[in-house]
């Protein structure tokens, strides 16, 4: 098994399944994706295309001598197991998205350009997907604040927390970090505690260059239109591989769906064995509700 994580993420992000699934007889595999912790960190967003990013996993395989691998997926990392599950079928026994549908709209899967799409938002009010199209404009909101905007973004998208509210923001002159509210209670929550808050700080922090501390999420949202066109035509390609989607029932990236975006994903997904949003878990559903996630990784894994 290897797990892909998202922004703000790290390998850390899946402390909790790890050890439950190698006690299961699984080798299981978290990785810094390429921008984040220990791995490089490229300074150009053409350098986390999904060709780039596939070919780590691939690497990770063959490193293992694995043929095969169960994908999972979290965020960004959901949209490269979606990726990948199209494109490298026969590397895969099966793959699992966390929060992230398929061919959601916002995640680069719409049949308009993603900034585009963005931008039409943006129009309304502010939007952190058009916010991060700009190179070095987020990265100069945060010099000398991260560990306030990481605090800040961790409660937004938990389960407690509320990110929608850049509604009341315009767009000209913010700045993502200050349209994210003040967490509503200091650390410890019940599902991240000073310590891995302090993980998490520390690892971003892991760069010669302060300007690289966020470089992975925001590459990510800034090379979603080479992506697009990259790999426009096998746009609607069905999805054969056995395939599991968990998300948070209050997790904002779940609202910013559509349920004709979940449809379109039943359809496309022809193996889709689970399908589960949990209570009580915003965007961080395998660190908000651990056990629940994993006793449905061992489930999907069980049905294989």
């Amino acid at each position: 098994m290897v797990f892909c994580h998202g922004f703000p993420g790290l390998w850390y992000s899946w402390r909790h399944q790890l050890p439950v699934l190698a006690a299961a007889g699984y080798r299981a595999v978290a990785l810094d994706m390429r921008g984040y912790g220990e791995s490089a960190r490229p300074a150009s967003a053409d350098q986390y295309g999904y060709d780039s990013l596939s070919q780590d996993v691939l690497a990770v395989l063959d490193y293992f001598g694995a043929e095969q691998a169960v994908l999972v997926g979290h965020d960004f990392g959901a949209n490269l197991a979606w990726h990948m599950a199209s494109h490298h079928a026969p590397r895969l026994r099966g793959v699992v998205s966390l929060c992230v549908p398929y061919e959601m709209a916002l995640a680069g899967g719409g049949d308009e350009l993603p900034s585009r799409l963005y931008a039409q938002i943006a129009a309304n009010h502010f939007f952190h997907m058009h916010y991060y199209q700009q190179p070095g404009l987020a990265e100069q909101g945060c010099l000398g604040r991260e560990r306030e905007f990481l605090l800040k973004l961790f409660w937004a998208l938990s389960a407690e927390g509320e990110l929608l509210n850049w509604e009341k923001f315009p767009m000209a002159g913010t700045a993502y970090i200050d349209v994210l509210a003040e967490p509503g209670k200091p650390l410890p929550w019940s599902w991240l505690s000073q310590e891995d808050f302090d993980v998490y700080v520390s690892a971003y922090l892991n760069c010669d260059d302060p300007a690289l501390a966020f470089v992975g999420g925001a590459s990510a949202y800034r090379v979603m239109d080479r992506n697009w066109r990259m790999f426009r035509d096998s746009a609607h390609t069905p999805i054969t591989l056995p395939a599991a989607f968990i998300g948070g029932a209050q997790d904002p990236v779940v609202k910013l769906g559509s349920e004709a975006e979940f449809e379109h994903m039943r359809a496309l997904v022809e193996d889709l064995r689970i399908f589960e949003l949990l209570p009580d878990a915003g965007h961080f559903v395998q660190q908000e509700q651990p056990q629940a996630t994993t006793t449905l990784l061992l489930q999907f894994l069980q049905s294989l």
